[in-house]
C-alpha cells in the first residue's frame, strides 16, 4: 500500500475558517437590524416594492456597520474578554483570528456599509453615521458607566427605527417611539442582569468592564421589569387612541396583543431570575421556540385587526 497518496482534508479547515468569520462578525446580531422593517410594516406599506427594496439594502448597510463596530470592540476588549467565562471564546479573545485581520475586516465592512448607504439617501446616511458614532462611544466609554450604558443601548435600538423610517418615507409616531424606548430599555437591563447573575456564579464582586456590582442585580431587575410593563401600558393606550382608527378596521382585536407582550416580558425576566437566560436576549430568542410562538400570535392578532 506504499503507493497510496493521502489527500489533505481541506474541507474541514475551510469550514472552520467560515465559522470563525461568522462568529467574528456576529452574524446572529444582524437580527436586531430587522427593526428597520418595523416602520414599513406598521404603516401597512409592505407591498411597496421600492421602499421594501431600499429597506432591505439598508438592512445590510446597518449589519455591515454593526459588525465593524463589534469587531473593533472585540479588538479593544480582547484582554478583558479572556478573563470572562463566555467572551473568552470569541475569535479575537481566543486568538483564532489575528488582530491585523480583524482591523482589515473593520475597515472593509465599514466601507461597504457606508459606501452602499451613500447611494440610498442622505438622511439614511446621516442616521447610519449617528448610529456608528454612538456605537463607538459605547465601546470606548458609555459601557463602563452604570445605567448610561443600557440607556445608550436602548437609543441604538430606536435609531434603527428612524433609519427604517427614512428609507420607507414613514414618519415614526410618538406611540412607536415611546413603546420602543421602554421595551428596549427593559431588554438592555435584562442583558446586564443576566451578566451579573453569571458573575455571581463565578464569585465575582464587580462585572467585567462594567460599572456594576454583582449585588446590583436585583435593583436592575426592578428597573427592567417596570420598564417592560410600561411598554405594555403604552401599547394599551395606543389601542385606545384615535390614531389607530386610520390603520385598523377592527382595532379592538389589538387588545389581544397586550397579554402576549406582558407574558413574554414576564417570562424573560423570570428566566433571567432563575439564571436560565443567555447574556444576550437576542441570542436567546433566536433559539427559543416559545419566542417564535409569541411572535406568531402577535402577527396573527395584528393581521386580524386590519
Amino acid at each position: 500500500m506504499s503507493g497510496v497518496t493521502t489527500v489533505p482534508r481541506t474541507h474541514s479547515h475551510q469550514s472552520n475558517r467560515l465559522k470563525v468569520f461568522f462568529e467574528t462578525i456576529r452574524i446572529h446580531q444582524w437580527v436586531k437590524n430587522l427593526l428597520l422593517f418595523i416602520p414599513l410594516t406598521m404603516a401597512h406599506h409592505v407591498g411597496d416594492v421600492p421602499s421594501l427594496l431600499k429597506t432591505t439594502i439598508g438592512f445590510f448597510c446597518f449589519s455591515f456597520c454593526a459588525s465593524s463596530a463589534y469587531i473593533l470592540n472585540d479588538i479593544l476588549d480582547r484582554e478583558a474578554d479572556r478573563a470572562h467565562p463566555t467572551k473568552r471564546l470569541r475569535p479575537l479573545a481566543a486568538r483564532d483570528l489575528e488582530v491585523h485581520k480583524g482591523l482589515f475586516l473593520v475597515l472593509l465592512l465599514l466601507l461597504l456599509g457606508f459606501g452602499v448607504a451613500f447611494t440610498l439617501s442622505h438622511y439614511f446616511l446621516t442616521v447610519l453615521a449617528l448610529y456608528y458614532v454612538t456605537t463607538l462611544g459605547y465601546s470606548l466609554y458609555f459601557k463602563r458607566v452604570a445605567l448610561l450604558d443600557v440607556s445608550v443601548l436602548a437609543v441604538l435600538y430606536t435609531v434603527r427605527l428612524f433609519a427604517g423610517g427614512t428609507l420607507s418615507g414613514v414618519v415614526i409616531s410618538q406611540w412607536l417611539l415611546a413603546f420602543s424606548m421602554f421595551l428596549f430599555f427593559s431588554l438592555s437591563l435584562l442583558k446586564r442582569t443576566s451578566e451579573l447573575y453569571n458573575g455571581r456564579m463565578c464569585n465575582q464582586v464587580q462585572a467585567f468592564g462594567r460599572g456594576y456590582l454583582v449585588s446590583d442585580r436585583q435593583q436592575l431587575a426592578i428597573f427592567g421589569t417596570a420598564s417592560g410593563y410600561c411598554s405594555v401600558l403604552v401599547f394599551a393606550l395606543y389601542v385606545n387612541s384615535p390614531a389607530v382608527l386610520s390603520l385598523y378596521s377592527h382595532p379592538a382585536r389589538l387588545w389581544l396583543v397586550c397579554p402576549v407582550i406582558c407574558y413574554g416580558i414576564s417570562r424573560l425576566w423570570l428566566l433571567a431570575h432563575r439564571g436560565k437566560m443567555n447574556e444576550d436576549p437576542v441570542v436567546f430568542a433566536i433559539k427559543d421556540k416559545t419566542s417564535y410562538l409569541l411572535g406568531m400570535l402577535i402577527a396573527i392578532f395584528f393581521l386580524s385587526a386590519v
